[in-house]
């Protein structure tokens, strides 16, 4: 489901990207093919240089359909940033990435809190982070954050997956931390 970035990807990856539904919600915009494979070895060499963590998103044929990143890692927690080509919109695909990337962020690189900036006019991913039951709206309680965020003007909306929250989720679905680890190698 999820596999480090190589550029072997970058040609589908890009294709995908450069859709309208999609394009003006990626966090790493490329406006040609040259400039997305540079910008992707620049994602590798700030992975390798802890910056960063970034995988590509396949479907269940091992085709790239999207990517998932962790952005501006600090102090043990980082921003997510996901996007999936529009054939693959609705299909499910989000959710098990997050989840694949959620275990290896909190249980095998011992991250403690992932942050979603999400930008007020899209509410396609308003409404799927606030569904997600152990996603808690931080506008408030992060305020410092949200205020950096929104420096130019209300942009955003800030939204928190603590460690603690999620692990109770997985408890309370009846998935263990040993478990998920298994899903995420499968």
């Amino acid at each position: 489901m999820l596999k480090k970035r190589d550029l072997h990807d970058c040609h589908e990856l890009f294709e995908l990207m450069v859709h309208p539904d999609v394009f003006p919600f990626v966090r790493q915009k490329a406006n040609s093919y040259d400039e997305f494979v540079f910008m992707t070895k620049q994602t590798i060499e700030a992975e390798e240089r802890g910056e960063l963590i970034s995988r590509t998103i396949l479907d269940e044929w091992g085709s790239p359909i999207g990517t998932i990143n962790l952005f501006d890692i600090q102090e043990g927690a980082g921003f997510l940033g996901t996007w999936l080509g529009k054939p693959y919109h609705g299909k499910g695909y989000n959710n098990i990435a997050k989840d694949a990337f959620f275990q290896e962020l909190f249980y095998e690189l011992g991250l403690e809190t992932i942050f979603m900036r999400i930008r007020k006019v899209n509410t396609r991913s308003i409404k799927a982070a606030e569904k997600l039951p152990y996603v808690v709206k931080a506008n408030e309680t992060r305020k410092n954050i949200y205020d950096q965020l929104n420096a130019n003007g209300e942009v955003y909306d800030l939204y928190e997956i603590p460690k603690d929250q999620y692990t109770l989720y997985l408890k309370r679905n009846g998935a263990h931390e040993e478990e998920a680890v298994q899903l995420l190698e499968a």
